[in-house]
């Protein structure tokens, strides 16, 4: 085209934008370093190759997401790695420059063939394998098929693929990925070697996802970086998606930063914190805080059935914490504490009860055709069984000819107040208000007791609404006004450490007697265990 005699040549084209690759393609591990939490694997490969006892044929399988077609790329690049100067031999930390590695990354390497076995099912797909097999590499050092999801081969597939597995040429190695290891034939099994990558642990993915942010410049909360990890159960691919998503939903909201309420909102998760409220108020048989609680979840969007699965977590953590078990490293100081707490509160066969009963009202939600009104019932029938005599405690009165203990009344009738600070403690734990209880039995230290007032000195916080709940609660179990505050005189020691001073004057009496104390002296390294008082048996 001319213009007064002048070639102008082509108009000037638009730069051309660059499509955006997702974090879970982005940040897709190029070298074993970065598979995050598959240590035990990595180890196992870098002693087999270290010793040239490397198998011709690896099965790789794990739940969704946890690197098993990006681990079976990383050892097509390992052995097939030549170094930058060319001469570089199998190694456990391919350099990523060479040809081959930079080939193989790109997915363009004309010796490394990778098949979705959920497309080519067939006895001919891998028919075409079994005749390729018997020509050399082109250029690597090894020929390479990665077959994905190796589960959905047909049988006629797998029968073809036996001989060529039994017998492999030498420069022929097969790495298979599946998500369901159990629809593999033994017969294939037998043939490879097996990995099995693990979920990848919350509080490894919690800081994964933090260097991403870091990498990508965006600014994010650790407690929403928590909720994605819980999120992903395990995979880091889904975890990496669901960040993806945050960013997005941070930038459309103009905040910029990815917050924890955010991921709750985008996620439909419900607040653990509001959760273990919710948990504290079924232990004390608050029935319609309970039911408020609930509704306000089901208000912001919360599925009723996760709430149950939430307070069966909870349940589940307060197990764990009072067999003393380590807790998950992503909860928070709040939430450790919590379950410390109730772990010293509640018993085994409570645990147990909570559960069964939550896992019964979980299986109604998700069967009801009114999920909200079932989830409901679930709650009151645990508000109501908090209020039911313990099942051994009920046995052993039985069992002791006593009068078995009535259930708590729904409208308890006035009275003057307990006679002692430990009867108010008794009190509190027989209506059912174990945490409020526990608080003042272990963390209180009396003042001056003296009804309708209370004056304590807490050796650790109680909380900001502790003494107003209180006073509340006792005005309406004697229908008097309470006054319950903080005393400055001299305090009592916790009931605790009064039952722990009985019990250490108890076994310093028994070790006293001369008997107890003529057999220590036969035996030296004889110990105390336990005893029983029989002074009242006559």
């Amino acid at each position: 085209m001319t213009d007064g005699g002048f070639d102008l040549g082509e108009p000037p084209q638009p730069a051309r934008a660059e499509a955006y690759r997702v974090l879970a393609r982005k940040y897709r591990p190029q070298t074993f370093a970065a598979l995050i939490g598959q240590d035990a694997m990595v180890q196992t490969l870098a002693n087999a190759i270290r010793r040239d006892r490397i198998a011709h044929a690896f099965l790789l399988t794990g739940v969704r997401g946890v690197g098993k077609t990006s681990t079976a790329r990383l050892i097509a690049k390992g052995l097939n790695c030549i170094g930058p100067d060319g001469n570089g031999g199998p190694t456990i930390e391919p350099c990523g420059v060479c040809e081959p590695c930079r080939a193989i990354a790109e997915g363009r390497h004309i010796d490394v063939v990778e098949m979705d076995a959920a497309s080519h099912t067939g006895i001919d797909d891998i028919r075409e394998i079994i005749e390729a097999v018997r020509y050399a590499a082109v250029s690597a050092r090894y020929k390479i098929y990665i077959i994905d999801e190796v589960h959905m081969l047909s049988k006629a597939a797998f029968n073809g693929l036996l001989k060529t597995l039994e017998e492999p040429p030498p420069h022929v190695k097969f790495l298979f990925a599946t998500t369901e290891v159990n629809k593999v034939p033994v017969t294939v099994l037998s043939r490879c070697q097996r990995f099995d990558l693990r979920r990848i642990p919350a509080d490894m993915l919690a800081a994964h996802f933090a260097w991403v942010c870091g990498e990508e410049q965006v600014s994010a909360e650790p407690e929403a970086l928590a909720l994605i990890a819980r999120a992903a159960e395990g995979s880091a691919r889904d975890g990496l998606s669901i960040l993806d998503q945050a960013i997005a939903h941070a930038a459309m909201e103009g905040e910029g930063r990815v917050t924890a309420a955010a991921v709750r909102a985008m996620l439909g998760l419900s607040d653990r914190g509001a959760i273990r409220a919710l948990f504290a108020m079924l232990l004390e048989g608050d029935a319609p805080g309970a039911l408020a609680g609930l509704r306000q979840q089901y208000d912001l969007g919360v599925d009723p059935g996760a709430v149950l699965r939430i307070l069966l977590e909870t349940v589940h953590a307060v197990t764990l914490a009072k067999v003393r078990r380590e807790g998950d490293p992503a909860q928070s100081e709040e939430e450790r504490e919590a379950l410390a707490n109730w772990s010293a509160g509640l018993s085994f066969a409570t645990l147990h009860r909570l559960w069964q009963l939550l896992l019964k009202g979980h299986d109604e939600v998700q069967r009801a055709a009114l999920p909200i009104e079932a989830c409901e019932m679930a709650l009151l029938r645990i508000v109501y069984a908090a209020s039911l005599p313990d099942p051994a405690d009920l046995v052993r009165r039985l069992a002791n000819g006593e009068e078995a203990p009535a259930a708590q009344p729904t409208a308890p009738s006035p009275q003057s107040g307990p006679a002692s600070f430990a009867a108010l403690v008794d009190l509190l734990a027989a209506r059912g208000k174990h945490q409020w209880a526990l608080r003042l039995h272990d963390d209180v230290r009396l003042v001056r007791y003296a009804p309708p007032e209370l004056e304590i000195a807490p050796v650790r916080p109680l909380g900001a609404d502790f003494h107003r709940e209180l006073a509340g609660w006792l005005k309406a179990e004697t229908g008097q006004a309470w006054r319950v505050a903080e005393g400055d005189g001299p305090a009592e020691l916790t009931l605790k450490e009064q039952e722990t001073a009985r019990e250490a004057a108890a076994r310093d009496a028994v070790l006293a007697a001369p008997n107890v104390r003529a057999i220590i002296e036969a035996f030296p390294e004889a110990e105390l265990i336990g005893w029983t008082d029989n002074r009242s048996a006559a």
